[in-house]
């Protein structure tokens, strides 16, 4: 029996899965690793740590769960979070940790250029917002800040590349992850020249660019030997965890969308051609040539109320935060729609679409004297999914939509699922599987093996678990409570700028 092996190396946790060649998920399994916060701003992860973590998970599976079934690995395939870049020596040693998305250090040097008509072009050649997530601005950071290790680097790399650079030698990136750097031409399928010429470097000095397809790969013999893994082995450079998401969540139809919120979330439809947008809102990523995923990303979503739960959760034993959120929830789930007058604005990490503003801050609002712990529990929810539909406002500009699917563990929460199709006013469905990005990447590589036609025929085999239907009466309450929500935003403009200034000066 042969089997497609799925290696996603999320913000978080890598996760590994097996799927067998029907589409059944034969195991799974996770691994954490931290990211640093050294200083505002700043978010970082140790690649080699990641590496190792990988590796034990995926070593552990194969050794404990797929070998005693007497399956045979046939694929490996790579998904990953967006936009992080790890600076590598000319020997592809790390020159310190990977940066991700979440990183805001790059924000005077976004701001210059999203002003310029420089930076509008490079936005509508490259289809990535101009925003300190990008790699296009981690670089131009690091040549003006760190210029000893910018001369140094001999590449920079996405953290999947850096993966794959270890596992088989090559030094690759897919379309998918490549038109999330800010780096690359959407139209022509190149690393953009006017990008490359602002970040001061040349295309080889970035990983060679490939379709998601893409399979002239082979673990080196010391990774086959450790993972008992045959030469033959197809190893898949696969797509970008927003991209999978999508294809994963069968919403191929052009009146669906799919709402993913995992410790980000983004707001995400898929078309055939790419979208316009002046205001520079929204993102147009590949899936492949002709599949464009379009939406908008937060940078605030299930990791807002992680924190809360650590901040203010009760823990009954150590670290068991996931026990600690189920009883919040539960908690919240006992508060009126609105939280009783009480709305928060999410901003802990800065805030990407649709105002893509890294000064953004958070905030309660409304604090009265008979709010108690579980009306804040309930407005951190609320006010995550406020701005999940601010993005899919901005979105539905250029696209009607009719229903939405829903994937990611903090989206799939009933509460939050149902709050979802409330404030949207729009049927919500959880899928019958667990993680859209894993069956995503299995679709992918099913279909490189010709098991279906096509992408569209794969993502018809995706199920629906689960509708949720909005009720009339909650939808009023939200949409006055939404109201007053996107005003405050614009309201405190002025103060998010001047508290991140007074943060910088006094930290």
């Amino acid at each position: 029996m042969n089997c497609i092996i799925i290696i996603e190396m999320g913000t978080a946790a890598v996760k590994v899965f097996a799927f067998d060649l029907s589409g059944n998920l034969i195991s799974s399994s996770k691994g954490h690793y931290p990211t640093f916060h050294e200083q505002n701003d700043h978010s970082e992860q140790d690649p080699e740590q990641m590496f190792i973590t990988m590796l034990y998970i995926l070593k552990n599976l194969l050794i404990e769960k797929i070998y005693p079934k007497k399956y045979t690995v046939s694929c490996i395939c790579f998904g990953s979070s967006m936009h992080s870049l790890l600076a590598v020596d000319k020997d592809g040693i790390p020159l310190g940790n990977a940066i991700t998305w979440a990183d805001n250090r790059g924000k005077k040097e976004a701001a210059e250029l999203k002003a310029s008509a420089l930076g509008e072009a490079i936005y509508k050649a490259t289809g990535t917002p101009i925003h300190p997530m990008s790699s296009l601005i981690k670089i131009c950071w690091m040549k003006n800040n760190e210029p000893d290790k910018f001369k140094l680097a001999k590449k920079f790399l996405p953290i999947k590349s850096y993966i794959i650079q270890q596992l088989t030698g090559a030094c690759v990136i897919d379309f998918s992850i490549a038109s999330a750097t800010g780096l690359m031409n959407i139209h022509t399928l190149a690393w953009d020249e006017a990008a490359l010429n602002f970040a001061g470097i040349t295309s080889e000095e970035l990983p060679a660019l490939h379709p998601v397809f893409y399979s002239d790969l082979t673990l080196k013999k010391e990774y086959q030997r450790v993972l008992k893994l045959l030469p033959a082995v197809k190893i898949l450079v696969g797509s970008s965890d927003g991209c999978l998401a999508t294809l994963g969540a069968g919403v191929w139809g052009n009146d669906m969308a799919t709402i993913t919120i995992e410790d980000s979330g983004a707001f995400r439809i898929i078309g055939d051609h790419i979208i316009d947008d002046p205001k520079q809102q929204i993102f147009n990523y590949l899936l492949t040539e002709k599949h464009i995923i379009t939406g908008g990303p937060t940078s605030n979503g299930g990791v807002i109320f992680n924190w809360f739960t650590k901040q203010f959760g009760d823990f009954q034993k150590a670290y068991d935060i996931d026990q600690s959120m189920d009883e919040l929830i539960q908690e919240a789930a006992t508060v009126e729609v609105g939280s009783g007058g009480l709305i928060f604005l999410p901003f802990l990490h800065g805030e990407r679409a649709p105002i893509w503003n890294p000064n953004a801050r958070g905030c309660y609002f409304g604090v009265n004297i008979r709010h108690e712990r579980k009306h804040f529990i309930r407005a951190t929810i609320e006010g995550i999914l406020f701005e999940m539909y601010s993005i899919g406002r901005s979105l539905e500009k250029h696209r009607h939509i009719k229903g939405l699917s829903i994937n990611g563990n903090f989206a799939s929460i009933p509460l939050c699922t149902q709050i979802i199709a409330d404030i949207f006013n729009k049927p919500v469905s959880t899928l019958s599987h667990g993680d859209s990005i894993g069956r995503g990447a299995f679709l992918l590589s099913a279909t490189e093996m010709g098991l279906y036609p096509s992408l569209e025929e794969a993502s018809k085999t995706v199920n629906m678990h689960q509708t949720f239907y909005p009720k009339a009466e909650n939808h009023e309450i939200y949409a006055q409570y939404f109201r007053v929500f996107e005003s405050l935003i614009t309201k405190v403009a002025d103060e998010f700028n001047l508290i991140s200034d007074l943060q910088q000066r006094y930290s």
